[in-house]
This record gives structure tokens, sequence and C-alpha cells, in this order.
């Protein structure tokens, strides 16, 4: 099935909060609580969030801060039915362009350690292996691997 042809992009609002946190409850073993995504949109200048959307249909969202001249990748979620399509990619290549366009001249995010191919994404999108955070992840005190990219 080929899902990737009417592939739209926009930024979520007040009204999308529920939503934000469906996809997120939906993707993670630990998920954000719903507050933090309404103190993001509502009480946070930096923050902003991208939603990749399939035939009208939220299909995943990015989240990211941008202080000065670097932008802080802080969730990236596809859901599972959606995974698969490259959704992913496009989605933070997007975000990466915006950002860049907005100022932003670097990026960077965590990963766990063990979530092997969204590592691999993020090196085919130029992000280098920048340092470990120990324990970083609250569920199981995970490690978490920190990466950059030059925008």
């Amino acid at each position: 099935m080929e899902i990737t042809k009417n592939i739209s992009f926009r930024l979520a609002t007040m009204e999308d909060i529920q939503k934000l946190y469906q996809i997120e409850s939906r993707s993670f073993s630990a998920p954000w609580p719903e507050e933090a995504f309404y103190n993001d949109i509502a009480h946070n200048r930096f923050a902003s969030y991208v939603f990749i959307e399939v035939d009208g249909v939220q299909a995943g969202y990015c989240g990211v801060w941008l202080i000065l001249d670097e932008a802080h990748i802080t969730n990236i979620a596809i859901l599972p039915e959606f995974r698969g399509h490259k959704l992913g990619e496009k989605l933070l290549c997007k975000v990466m362009s915006l950002a860049k366009e907005a100022g932003g001249k670097t990026m960077t995010l965590e990963v766990r350690v063990s979530n092997h191919i969204a590592k691999s994404l993020y090196k085919k999108l130029g992000f280098q292996e920048g340092g470990i955070r120990r324990g970083y992840y609250t569920d199981n005190k995970e490690d978490a691997l920190v990466m950059w990219v030059n925008l």
C-alpha cells in the first residue's frame, strides 16, 4: 500500500494537545504526560510541534525547541500503523529545514542506545554521536546517546 502520496505537514495548536498525547502514548513505553505538551504549547515560546499527516490523518509528530541558533528535538513519534514508510525521515527532514529557515545552525537529540532503527535514520541524515547520558530514560534507566548535526 502506497501511503506516501498525500503527505502534508502542519504546526500543532492548543487544540491538538490530546492528539499529540495519543500518538506519544502509543509510541513510547514511558510517554510524556499530556500536561507536558500543554506546557510547551501554551508557555514555551521556544517550542514547536509539527505533525505529519497522511490523507489528513495525523500519523506522527516531531517536537523541537529552537533557542538562539540551536535546535533540539524533544521527541519524534510515528504511529505503529504508519511505520515502515519513511514518514519519520520525511518528518525529521521537514523539521530540520524549518529549523534552518528560522536561524538554527545545529540540531541535537537524544536516542536510546538500543534504538538501532532510529540511530540509523539519524546517521543517514548526517547526525554524529556526541556523548552518552547515563541512566537518562526513567522507565528502565537506559542510557541515551546524544547526537548532533550542523544544519
